[in-house]
Formats: structure tokens, C-alpha cells, sequence
């Protein structure tokens, strides 16, 4: 269906939809609800999307701008249609993070790309593996970095070279598609799918039933923003379902068997909300239709008139899971949901680092980079070493961890020493497993403060100064430390134990300086809170980035004093008086 076509039908649909609900919004102007206030766009965004499909950018790449170069490319399509390919521009070197907010998207960007490698569910085979981190070596001065989103990102790309990298990555199953844009972003799910001995529901088949059907639909690609989906059959719950727009967790049923809980409407940046279920059971056969017809609902009812409001978040922070359930089912299912329980709460961590058993008797190994950083020359030397141990298959992870499966036993402490040797551990500690950054000012044109190099130094500080505690085994077994370098929560800084804003901090001679605002105590199902929920922010509570490693030591050693038998970190700082925290 073309975009004039869809317009005609979503103002049939609202004209159907006002003669069978009438409409009491108390806002004084049009959300650009499609199904609501009909197609016409009421933003520069809405207006190019319109005009043109994203997906309708990759001919011009190909044929003009790869041939031309970085200055033919038009303005529309570098700053908005490129993301539909999962293209970004990167942040030019040597513009400080005092003036990300006061210069101009163009002022800030260089002539070279961000590319985002699309893994839905984390799935590669060691072929892929060594295709992304040669077109690392090759194309992208070996830069290579996993996304807490299981995707892996390549930065120094020219747009001259990109056909090629497409050529390249579609020769082994992989794309770029819709890995960045006002689309059905990757599909998050469990690193353990199909593998772990505890698994629920294996949901690889549906995962990639959504990827061959919808991902690169032009009916699915101009939705009001991004749309971020999790699904997993693991009972640790390992996809952060709470902070995507859609979320199927798997669970059993005490008469229907095993399914999946539904959650929509997650998503944090700087108004952070928890998803919430609907109370509703979704059979293994009916998943593909119920995530189609949420997608739907975003697109036709999601608010279009103001960027700050058009996630799925807000749609069903107003009409509230009921109405979403009976709008679900009645205008886009055709039928009724089950009813159900909610899945039990997890017993075991999500981030499935060490070294467990399959159910076929082979092992799989968790294993961390430092923050989620790469290279493609570790990529190769990765995906050459698991051949030569017997494995053809790992999975990337929400945790910015790598998964290797299919291990036989008398591979795997052979294994663990070559990961380590390549840079990840299969036996981190506390504070190198539970640390993740996001891309930070190196790259980002968003990013106030440096990250990938602060998380690493605070890491191997944190390691020195504390190893009384974990020698005496004092330390909590999990301790969650994330580094954002901006407000937007690329590292999902209110559900950590102990998440970092970047922001601009004054000093005493009145020149501001890089650091951070502190959130305390946030947790999701996969962590050890009792149930999820965000960190709590205390008045006045900023660090500079160079006195990172001497707050979370001080704050830690807190803990370690004055935690009750039993206590988690995360239960600690809710109930910790602000001094404590300082």
C-alpha cells in the first residue's frame, strides 16, 4: 500500500472509529493521531517522511552519493532518510561537550558515518562474525562496538565504500535495514534461544518470522518514532522487556501451556517509563499477528505532532493498558486474547556470563568486553579461535556481552583462557561485568562526555581499590554501573545500581567541566531488586568524571557497612538517607 493509499484508509478508519467512540482528548491541538486527525503532516519530520520512504534512500545512495561523494548528498536524506539504513553521521573530533547543545546538527557532524550492524536476537554464525570485523579492518579504521541493543556498530564509514559493505554483509544473511529510524528497530532477544536447559519457549522461529515479514516493510516504515521490540522464552527474562515498546516474555500457562506474556509501552530517555502488561497470554501461533497489530496501533493512533511525545509510551500512559488491550483486539486481532498470570520473577541473572551447560550437554560461555568496546581485528581473531574450538555459533546481548554456544567440555577452559586473551572474560569481576557505556562524545553528536574510556578506567581502578572487599567476599555478586553520556539513556541509566548522566558541571573558576548526575537503586526483572523499577535521583548529587572511581568506592564501602543481612545494593539506596549517598 502506498503512503496516499494508507492516508485514504487511516481517514476511512477515523471516520469509522469517531462514529463508534466519541473523542474527550482535553488537548487544545491535534496529536496527528492518523486514525485520530487524518495523515496530514504537522512537522518538518512528518512532512519529508511523507514525501518519501526512508527505505527509498538506498537507490540514491547507491547510484549517486556512494559515486559522488559525502557533499552530493542531500540534506533530507543525510540527516533523516539515511537512519532508515542504519546510517548515521558521527560527531567531528575535538568539539567538546559544552558546545553539543549550542551548535547546529551540521556543525557538529563529520563527513564520516556510524554504521549500525542489525543482529535481531543476537543470532551470528562465526562466518558473519568475520565478515563485520573484516569490513571493520577494511572500511572502518577497526573500530567495532556492542550495543547494549545485541547490534555492533562501525564508525569511520564512508559513504563511498557502503555499497560494498551492504554487498558484503548480504552475502552472509546480515543487513543494515531499519537499524536506525521511525521503524521496527532490531529485535531483542534471548541470547539462549533454543540452547538453554531451563528455556520456556524457544522464540528464534518468531523472531525471525518478524524480521522476513516486516522488517523493510514500506506499510511498517514511517512509524511516529522508533519502535523497540524484546522477546524471550528464558526465565531469566534476559531482553529488558520493561523498557521496549513491545515485550513477550515467555511463561506457561496452567491450562494453555507454554506462551508468552504480553508488555507494552517501555521506553526511558529523559521521561522514563516501565512498560506494563496487559494481562494478557499470547499462544505461540497468535505472537506474530499480536506484535503486528501493536506495531499497528503505533502507527495509526501514535502521537505525530510533536517529537517529544510520539513514543508508544505516552499513547499508552493516556489510554491505559485496558483500552489498549480492547483497541488491540477489536481493530486490529479480530479476536480475544487469553487471559493470564503474570511470569514468575526471575531467579538468575540475564546476563548468562560464566560457563553453563546446554541441554544437549554442550556448554555455552558468557563472556564481557570492557563496555561493550571492540575491535574488528578482535572480531576475526574471535569467529578464527571458536572454529578452532568446534563452535559456529554465538549470540551478542542486551549487556553488551558476547555468548558462545556449543562448546564441548574439554574445549571450554582452553576456550576461557584464548576469550581472555582476546579481551573477554568468561570470570570478570563484579565491576567489569556489571559496567556498560554507550558510544559517548568520541562518536555521538549527542554526547556531552567521553564514556567508552571513562567505564574502562573506572573498571580497573575500582578492581584495585576494592579488592579487599572481594577477596573477604564482601562485594554483592552484581553490581549494575552504567555510563551515559547524555541525557537520552543510551545505557539505561535508570535501571542500574548505579547509573551516570553525562552533563557539564561548573567548576570554581567558573569554567564548566565534563561529569556526571547520579541515579541510585534502579532494576529490572533480570536484576535483584524484588521487582523492577527506576533509580532514585539525590539532590545535588553530580560527579566530576575525573572523581568517578573515588564515588563509587566511598558509596560501595557505604553498602558494605551498613547494608542488613540480605540487602541488595539497589534496596540499600532506596532506603539510605541522602548523606549516606553523597
Amino acid at each position: 500500500m502506498t503512503d496516499t493509499a494508507l492516508a485514504g484508509a487511516s481517514t476511512d478508519a477515523a471516520a469509522a472509529g469517531r462514529a463508534k467512540r466519541p473523542t474527550s482528548r482535553p488537548a487544545a491541538k491535534p496529536h496527528g493521531q492518523w486514525k485520530v486527525d487524518g495523515t496530514a503532516p504537522l512537522n518538518a519530520n512528518e512532512t519529508w517522511k511523507q514525501e518519501d520512504n526512508g527505505l527509498n534512500v538506498r537507490e540514491r545512495i547507491e547510484s549517486v552519493y556512494a559515486k559522488h561523494g559525502f557533499d552530493s548528498i542531500d540534506g533530507t536524506d543525510l540527516h533523516g532518510r539515511f537512519r532508515w539504513w542504519g546510517l548515521y553521521t558521527q560527531r567531528k573530533p575535538g568539539i567538546d561537550g559544552g558546545k553539543t547543545a549550542t551548535l547546529e546538527p551540521h556543525e557538529l557532524e563529520d563527513k564520516y558515518f556510524m554504521l549500525r550492524v542489525r543482529i535481531d536476537g543476537g543470532a551470528l554464525t562465526t562466518e558473519q562474525l568475520r565478515v563485520i570485523g573484516q569490513i571493520s579492518v577494511d572500511f572502518a579504521r577497526d573500530s567495532a562496538d556492542l550495543t547494549d541493543r545485541q547490534n555492533i556498530q562501525l564508525h569511520w564509514i564512508r559513504v563511498e565504500d557502503v555499497p560494498e559493505i551492504w554487498r558484503r554483509l548480504e552475502a552472509v544473511g546480515l543487513s543494515t535495514t531499519e537499524a536506525c529510524g521511525d521503524v521496527p528497530r532490531v529485535i531483542l532477544g534471548s541470547p539462549v534461544a533454543g540452547i538453554a536447559k531451563d528455556e520456556i519457549i524457544d522464540p528464534t522461529p518468531l523472531i525471525q518470522e518478524l524480521s522476513e515479514r516486516f522488517i523493510g516493510d514500506p506499510e511498517l516504515a514511517n512509524l511516529p518514532r522508533k519502535y523497540k521490540t524484546a522477546i524471550t522464552g528464558h526465565p531469566s527474562q534476559d531482553v529488558v522487556h520493561e523498557i521496549n515498546d513491545f515485550g513477550l516474555v515467555g511463561m506457561v500457562h496452567p491450562e494453555l501451556g507454554a506462551g508468552y506474556d504480553l508488555w507494552v509501552g517501555g521506553a526511558l530517555s529523559t521521561n522514563p517509563m516501565l512498560a506494563k502488561r496487559l494481562g494478557a497470554f499470547v499462544k505461540p501461533e497468535e505472537a506474530a499477528e499480536v506484535w503486528l497489530g501493536v506495531t499497528s496501533i503505533f502507527r495509526d493512533y501514535g502521537y505525530r505532532r510533536m517529537r517529544t511525545k510520539a513514543r508508544l509510551k505516552f499513547l499508552l500512559a493516556d489510554w491505559g493498558p485496558e483500552k489498549f488491550r480492547q483497541i488491540l483486539e477489536d481493530e486490529y486481532l479480530g479476536f480475544k486474547l487469553s487471559d493470564g498470570p503474570a511470569a514468575p520473577k526471575p531467579s538468575t541473572p540475564g546476563d548468562h556470563v560464566g560457563i553453563h551447560e546446554q541441554k544437549d550437554g554442550k556448554f555455552f560461555i558468557g563472556a564481557t568486553p570492557l563496555a561493550g568496546r571492540l575491535s574488528g581485528s578482535q572480531l576475526v581473531k574471535l569467529a578464527d579461535t571458536l572454529e578452532t574450538r568446534g563452535s559456529r555459533r554465538l549470540r551478542t546481548t542486551p549487556h553488551q556481552k558476547i555468548v558462545v554456544l556449543d562448546v564441548a567440555k574439554d574445549q571450554v577452559e582452553p576456550l576461557v583462557a584464548e576469550l581472555d586473551a582476546l579481551g573477554l572474560s568468561a570470570r570478570p569481576s563484579v565491576f567489569r561485568r556489571g559496567t556498560i557505556a554507550c558510544t559517548g562524545i568520541e562518536f555521538c553528536k549527542l554526547a556531552i562526555v567521553e564514556t567508552k574510556v571513562t567505564a574502562a578506567t573506572a573498571v580497573a581502578e575500582l578492581e584495585r581499590r576494592l579488592a579487599d572487599l572481594a577477596a573477604s567476599k564482601q562485594l554483592p555478586q552484581a553490581l549494575s554501573l552504567h555510563i551515559n553520556g547524555c541525557p537520552n539513556s543510551c545505557a539505561r541509566i535508570q535501571t542500574a545500581d548505579i547509573g551516570l548522566k553525562g552533563m557539564m558541571l561548573p567548576t570554581p573558576d567558573g569554567d564548566p567541566t565534563p561529569g556526571f548526575q547520579v541515579h541510585l537503586g534502579g532494576g529490572l526483572a533480570s536484576s535483584d531488586r524484588e521487582e523492577a523499577g527506576l533509580g532514585r535521583t539525590v539532590r545535588g548529587l553530580k560527579v566530576y568524571v575525573a572523581d568517578l572511581p573515588d564515588y563509587v568506592e566511598r558509596v560501595v564501602r557505604k553498602f558494605v557497612a551498613e547494608r542488613v543481612e540480605g540487602q541488595t545494593f539497589a534496596e540499600w539506596a532506596h532506603a539510605a538517607d541522602e548523606e549516606a549517598l553523597q
